[in-house]
């Protein structure tokens, strides 16, 4: 029994037997001994492979071997029928307990075989890399070294190449071996610690793996929707980051080395007056850090220097008196070297207010941090490792928001500047201990470390920060990545934990490691802050839908609609006033205008003249003929030359437009200067392209006026007709407006002034008449002699204007018959070349300039009239919430089935 069982005692000490032998395996290369290994590893493999039978097999065997006894001894019993199919079952099972037993330690065998040969064939060719390296290095010890190289190079043999390894590191001096010996520790270091060589390649790349659809860029973009419904909401919206910490205790330094930039302003001023709400997008597609402000609709902006210049801007915006400001600064920054991250940079801790500062700036920064720094929030809490963490204010202010510590993470700057002990010392977290613990970064190398910025170039790193590796990864991010700072930042942070490994091998540490820490924490506080979320967002889309429904009966309306409405109203508005504006109405505009020319004619060269009661006379004196004959010609030319193309232009122009302001005043669209102006200036730019064309038309249309009049008797008596209607006219207002100023001073007083004014008594007293009395009745007077003048013309023009013979008799007759002309013949021009080609081309043009329109400046101009205002911010909280629910629903279903399928596996 002892016999049989003994394989199965023996199996662990067989394994260890191998093990063993794997390792004489790979330590065959610096022996020498490999062949006699090698058959020492065969004969281990070989005596593993031997049969062995397991206990409950050999159990089998021997019961089986009983049960036949047994059942020889029972044919003839009634319990044979019982037992032998039992029997015949155990011998059918037989193969296949055998079989699996087999396959089973076969495959384990072959399992450590492979396991064991692919870890010596890799410690192989770290042994025969580390060998090659030191050719060059010994070449001036042996002689012979350069030749055995060259003839060793025909010889692919991995067995050569072992031996002249071997044959170069007899030939070592002790101290050489002892150096050799520490060069490999260091190479076995670096090849355990994978990140550093990645970091190495690439120290900014973005590692974040795609878990579950990389949930934190689709919760970061709920958050910038939630941002949309209200910024100022406490409740409505997902976790940040916020950052805080005293001045010059590094905190915008941590913020550059996450995004890998420098676009933060700095000063000794408290140049930080606002918060930054600093969102980070991870764009795999990109080869560009760009920059956005969507406050200040500024977009795509790639030189951060500028961005730097925005944001100091911004901040000093921000008077002296009042020194921080609640308005926060939106800023995104899209790269393929960021993680998506939602942070939110603070102004700085102050112990004492400066001279230029207010009083209460201290309680003003606190205020302003607790708002930002309550729940869900978590808290980045940054101080300076020379700083005793006693006097953190970072951590004073966290532990006040967050009591249990369970929200904030502590990040200890300068760790370069104190002990490694001393530093460790912090990072464990016992003194102050925080649930999420403390990183350990540097941000900044210091300038006393650097002997020269690249060295001289042949070395990794001796003689500067920058190795070649460095270099050509300078010269490749110089233009839009990182810049030499970054760069020099980050090596220098990596050399310095890489040569205090030992110090720092249970602490969290570098820039990388935060950064992948934050990716994290926000993940996970924002998927546990979905639910909340989500039940905060359906009752305010409840409250909002009902609000929608009662005020605007789920009427849709966008700003574009809106604009579109509105200019549609306007054209047909338009429209019919193309109808109404006709050639009688073009016609009646320019004869009201020439028609009070003419009478200012009339007054000017008749009216006054003193000689005026001869024209009621027949004239037969030649030279007084002659002198009516020469004031008539004198004033139809005055008529004929006085800029008719020019001044109808002006007329008709001036008209279009005031109408087009009278249509806007009709529509929605008076409320809105925007439109107003742009409707105005398209109709302006649409007349100015006819206008000094129609107007030198009409100016050579209307020449041969200026040499000949003929008129006949019909245009006489039209003439006559209008002339007697316009003195009439003329006749009313001048008794008009003499009544008026007769009820304003008192018919007695009128008449004492103008019986004054009629005497000429300059050197008298005034009697106590006012200035105002004086002018009152000097214009009386003139009143009272115009209208016997226009009466007496009227009595004129009624008996004695009988035909052309008797135009130098009746001059009102015979400029207007001339005004008449001219009108009928510009209205034929500047209908033609004027109003058609507007009415036309007005419409065009409109559209063309509204299509010009961004969409904010369409939001903008519906949002001037309050109303339409309510209506649209209303109907987007009511979508930005609907978009915001169905992504939260999303995520939270695809949690569910991802949950459920890995139960499932």
């Amino acid at each position: 029994m002892n016999t049989i069982q003994w394989p199965l005692r023996t199996r662990l000490p067989l394994q260890r037997g191998f093990l063993l032998g794997c390792r004489n395996v790979r330590m065959s290369s610096m022996t020498g001994q490999r062949n006699l290994l090698v058959r020492n590893r065969l004969q281990y493999h070989s005596f593993i492979n031997l049969p062995m039978m397991p206990l409950q097999l050999i159990q089998f065997f021997h019961l089986s071997s009983r049960a036949n006894l047994n059942s020889l001894r029972l044919l003839n019993s009634r319990r044979f029928i019982s037992v032998f199919p039992k029997i015949i079952g155990k011998v059918i099972k037989m193969p296949v307990y055998l079989g699996g037993g087999l396959a089973a330690a076969g495959s384990y065998i072959a399992f450590k075989v492979e396991e064991t040969t692919g870890y010596a064939v890799d410690q192989w060719k770290h042994v025969k890399n580390f060998s090659d390296s030191m050719k060059d290095k010994l070449q001036g010890l042996f002689s012979g070294g350069e030749h055995n190289g060259q003839t060793g190079g025909g010889n692919s043999g991995g067995n050569s190449n072992g031996l002249n390894n071997a044959a170069l590191l007899a030939g070592l001096t002790d101290e050489e071996k002892d150096e050799l010996e520490q060069q490999r520790r260091k190479k076995q270091n670096f090849d355990e610690d994978k990140d550093d060589e990645d970091d190495e390649e690439n120290d900014m790349v973005d590692n974040t793996q795609d878990e579950m659809l990389n949930l934190t860029k689709q919760m970061i973009e709920i958050r910038t929707i939630l941002s949309k419904v209200d910024s100022t909401s406490s409740t409505l919206t997902l976790p940040s980051i916020v950052v805080i910490g005293s001045q010059s205790s590094g905190k915008s330094s941590v913020l550059e080395s996450i995004v890998g930039r420098d676009f933060l302003p700095k000063g000794s001023n408290m140049v930080t007056r606002r918060p930054i709400e600093l969102t980070l997008v991870n764009t795999p597609n990109i080869n560009e850090t760009t920059a956005d402000f969507p406050t200040q609709r500024m977009y795509n902006l790639k030189d951060f220097k500028e961005v730097k210049r925005i944001l100091l801007e911004l901040n000093m915006a921000v008077p002296s008196s009042e020194a921080v400001s609640e308005e926060p600064i939106q800023l995104t920054i899209k790269s393929s070297r960021v993680p998506d991250l939602s942070l939110v940079d603070l102004p700085g801790y102050i112990q004492i207010e400066a001279a230029d500062q207010p009083f209460e700036l201290k309680t003003k920064i606190r205020q302003l941090c607790e708002k930002y720094l309550a729940t869900p929030n978590i808290i980045l809490a940054i101080s300076a490792a020379d700083v005793d963490l006693a006097n953190s204010a970072a951590l004073r202010a966290a532990k006040q928001a967050d009591p249990q510590g369970l929200r904030t993470i502590g990040v200890i700057t300068k760790l370069d500047l104190v002990s490694p002990e001393e530093a460790r010392n912090i990072l464990m977290n016992r003194r102050y201990p925080l649930k999420m613990g403390y990183v350990g970064v540097i941000t900044k190398s210091p300038n006393k470390s650097r002997v020269g910025l690249f060295g001289d170039g042949s070395s990794g790193t001796s003689g500067g920060l920058f190795g070649k590796r460095e270099i050509a990864k300078i010269k490749e991010n110089s233009g839009n990545q990182m810049g030499i700072e970054q760069i020099e930042s980050s090596n220098f942070e990596r050399l310095y934990f890489r040569e205090h490994r030992s110090e720092f091998s249970n602490c969290q540490v570098t820039t990388k490691r935060l950064r992948e820490k934050l990716i994290k924490i926000l993940e996970i506080s924002m998927s546990n802050a979905l639910e909340p979320t989500e039940a905060i967002i359906q009752q305010e889309l409840d409250d909002t839908s009902y609000l929608f429904k009662v005020e605007f009966n789920d009427r849709q309306l966008t700003p574009k609609s809106y604009l579109l409405n509105n200019v549609d109203v306007l054209k047909a508005a338009i429209k019919e006033f193309q109808e109404k504006f006709n050639r009688a109405e073009l016609k009646s505009i320019l004869k009201a205008d020439l028609d009070q020319k003419v009478l200012d004619f009339l007054a000017n060269r008749y009216w006054k003249d003193e000689n005026l009661e001869a024209l009621s006379f027949k004239i037969k004196n030649e030279d007084e003929m002659l002198y009516w004959h020469r004031k008539l010609e004198l004033a139809s030319s005055s008529l004929t030359k006085l800029g008719i193309g020019r001044l109808s232009t002006q007329l008709v122009t001036n008209s279009i437009l005031k109408e087009l302001e009278n249509i806007l005043d009709t529509t929605s669209l008076k409320n809105h200067d925007l439109i107003k102006d742009l409707v105005n200036n398209t109709a302006v730019n649409v007349l100015n392209t006819k206008y000094y064309s129609t107007a030198d038309q009409v100016e050579n249309c209307i020449k041969p006026f200026k040499y000949e009049i003929d008129l006949e008797d019909r245009d006489w008596n039209l003439a006559k007709d209008h002339s007697i209607l316009l003195l009439r006219e003329e006749l009313a207002q001048c008794q008009q407006r003499y009544e008026t100023i007769q009820n304003s001073v008192g018919k007695k007083n009128l008449k004492r002034v103008m019986l004054y004014l009629e005497e000429n008594n300059a050197g008298r007293e005034t009697l106590g008449m006012s200035k105002m009395m004086l002018e009152r009745g000097s214009e009386a007077l003139f009143l009272g002699k115009r209208s016997k003048t226009l009466k007496f013309r009227l009595n004129m023009l009624k008996n004695r204007c009988y035909s052309t013979t008797d135009k130098d008799r009746c001059p009102e007759v015979f400029l207007n018959a001339v005004s008449e002309k001219l009108t009928s013949t510009a209205v034929l021009f500047l209908n033609v070349e004027l109003l058609s080609d507007f009415f036309y081309n007005f419409p065009i043009e409109l559209d063309k300039r509204l299509s010009l329109l961004s969409e904010e400046q369409v939001e903008l101009f519906a949002k001037e009239d309050p109303k339409i205002s309510r209506h649209i911010e209303l109907q987007k909280r009511k979508e930005l919430l609907e978009l915001a629910l169905e992504k939260i629903d999303s995520i939270l279903m695809f949690k569910k089935s991802y949950k459920g399928s890995i139960n499932k596996v």
